[in-house]
């Protein structure tokens, strides 16, 4: 979109992704100052992530249009803009876009000194349909 902030970013791999995902990297924090990574990422509809987690946790801001967020075992939340989503550590998720509608938010993984994202193969598109039926 012309009224994006930041660049679209590199395709997300589909070893991490349904459809089509691009991330930006905005801090890397390779040096290990600030323990926290920072990302923009954007879904087209449809798209979202596999089930993963976060050693350290992971806060979400969206930051355009409209998708979902679900934790292993509970029912699914609706995204909008300027929502927060604050997911504790080792927590099992997936978040992604409506099916009609792209989502774009910032990423920010917390404390990744205690290691990279755990992931725990694709949503499915049964377990994505459920979560996002008429919602």
């Amino acid at each position: 979109m012309v009224d994006d902030i930041f660049e679209k970013g590199s395709k997300g791999s589909s070893d991490f992704f349904t459809g089509n995902v691009w991330v930006k990297m905005l801090v890397t924090d390779e040096n290990g100052v600030f323990n926290t990574q920072i990302y923009n990422v954007v879904f087209e509809p449809g798209a979202r992530t596999h089930w993963h987690s976060h050693p350290g946790g992971q806060i979400l801001i969206v930051t355009r249009g409209k998708g979902f967020y679900q934790e292993r075992g509970k029912p699914a939340r609706v995204l909008k803009k300027a929502d927060v989503v604050e997911i504790p550590p080792n927590v099992v998720h997936w978040h992604g876009a409506a099916p009609n509608e792209e989502l774009a938010h910032i990423g920010i993984s917390t404390q990744v000194h205690l290691g990279p994202a755990e992931w725990f193969g694709s949503v499915t598109e049964e377990e994505y349909r459920k979560a996002t039926e008429g919602r």
